[in-house]
């Protein structure tokens, strides 16, 4: 049986907490092990199960991976004799993509199983497919198999239909490698990507414009190895910051940039959550009920997808109306029907769904979806009157480390309920 957490609401938050580094960061970073024999010492790494599959993938490719204290993880790929990413491990996880660039670039090819992971949309891998064949690589797809071949990438200008991170993180460890000078048009820019490119710099690369629409790679012979901090998971604190404004109260989030939250600071201000930030830490406050703050998402710096569903949980019971219209992925309101069942007030038109807010919300058996959907059931659970029980959180570990252990460190009644006491 499947853990759930039980969340009995009403308990305003009170306290601090530790961010932990960023999943969106760490996938890429870890797959950024392919491209050298040597090396990476890689901090601040966060325990989730999409790590932890990420480096089971890359442990069946021959990569020897050492986990120690602290989030550090020490990665060498210099006894490489697997070429391929199984079904078995792709199917869970989206990311798993990102060894295809890479491979073909450090080793001449790379067999990738078509995606499965959350049922978020489409995401198609066509903009990776498309910006690969433009390096040279000798593309096609069989029985289920991305194929890729090149001797050795050449450096090519390459403009992604869409803004796509994946694919930008992609395409820049495929070009680092490389023969001559690759732009990448239309790149991502979120701080995910700069990330990346830091630590690449760091084992050697040559890469300008990174944080940009224009990123420019001139290709090297070889990398070497590196140390890197991961950076701070801005998802997990945006969560906790529309807990805090949800629920009421007054909390510390320790070891997190605040530059890099952006829009996500500015809707959570316009909502009246008191806002104060330092170097490496944010303070949020709030003593009112929320405002209901209207937004559209759309690529960094816009008002990041992942954070959609969980402000919609903070507008649910916010003073007034708001519109939230969803521009990334297309079936991305799968929580609201399970945020309805808990009282809250919400239509659905299109991509665009019109929140109502309702002065509480009463707590409900409600099911996970997709990762974010399921922090937003935890948000509404802590704002909500009487016990919510949230299924399916396995959704939940994919991209929270420990989060009921920090919740509860800020007085928040949360359970987790395992299969045996289920039973």
């Amino acid at each position: 049986m499947m853990d759930k957490l039980r969340i009995t609401g009403g308990s305003r938050l009170h306290g601090e907490i530790s961010i932990s580094g960023a999943k969106n960061s760490a996938l890429p970073i870890l797959c950024a092990s392919l491209l050298t024999a040597d090396a990476l010492t890689l901090s601040n790494v966060p325990h989730l199960n999409d790590t932890a599959t990420m480096l089971r993938l890359l442990g069946r490719m021959g990569v020897h991976a050492e986990r120690g204290a602290d989030g550090v993880v020490t990665l060498q790929a210099d006894k490489v004799d697997n070429l391929e990413a199984p079904y078995d491990l792709v199917k869970t996880m989206r990311a798993s993509i990102l060894v295809l660039g890479p491979l073909v670039a450090r080793f001449g090819e790379a067999r990738v199983s078509l995606p499965g992971g959350c049922s978020i949309g489409q995401r198609p891998v066509d903009q990776h497919i498309k910006g690969l064949a433009a390096l040279g690589a000798e593309i096609s797809i069989e029985h289920g198999f991305v194929i890729a071949r090149a001797k050795r990438l050449k450096g090519a200008s390459v403009r992604t239909d869409m803004v796509t991170v994946t694919g930008t993180e992609n395409l820049l460890m495929a070009a680092v490698l490389a023969e001559g000078r690759t732009v990448l048009e239309n790149a991502a820019r979120e701080p995910e990507v700069v990330d990346l490119a830091e630590l690449l710099i760091k084992m050697g690369a040559r890469i300008q414009g990174h944080g940009t629409e224009r990123i420019v790679i001139d290709g090297v012979d070889r990398l070497h190895g590196a140390e890197h901090r991961v950076i701070s998971d801005r998802i997990e604190a945006g969560t906790f910051l529309c807990a805090v404004g949800a629920a009421g109260g007054d909390i510390v989030l320790r070891n997190v940039d605040a530059g890099i939250l952006g829009a996500t600071l500015d809707k959570l201000a316009e909502a009246g959550l008191a806002i104060e930030t330092g170097p490496d830490w944010i303070r949020g406050a709030m003593s009112s009920r929320p405002r209901a703050v209207g937004f559209r998402t759309l690529e960094y710096p816009g008002f990041a997808t992942d954070m959609q569903a969980q402000v919609m949980a903070l507008n649910a019971v916010a003073d007034g109306t708001s519109v939230i219209e969803e521009t990334i992925f297309e079936n991305r309101y799968m929580h609201v029907q399970e945020l309805r069942r808990m009282g809250a007030d919400i239509d659905i038109d299109g991509h665009t769904a019109t929140v109502r807010g309702v002065r509480t919300l009463s707590g409900a058996t409600v099911m996970a979806t997709d990762l974010r959907a399921s922090a937003s059931l935890v948000i509404a659970g802590l704002a909500a009157e009487g016990e919510t029980l949230v299924d399916r959180i396995y959704h939940l570990d994919r991209g929270y480390d420990q989060m009921e252990v920090k919740l509860r460190a800020l007085g928040a009644n949360v359970q987790r309920v395992t299969g045996k006491e289920q039973a």
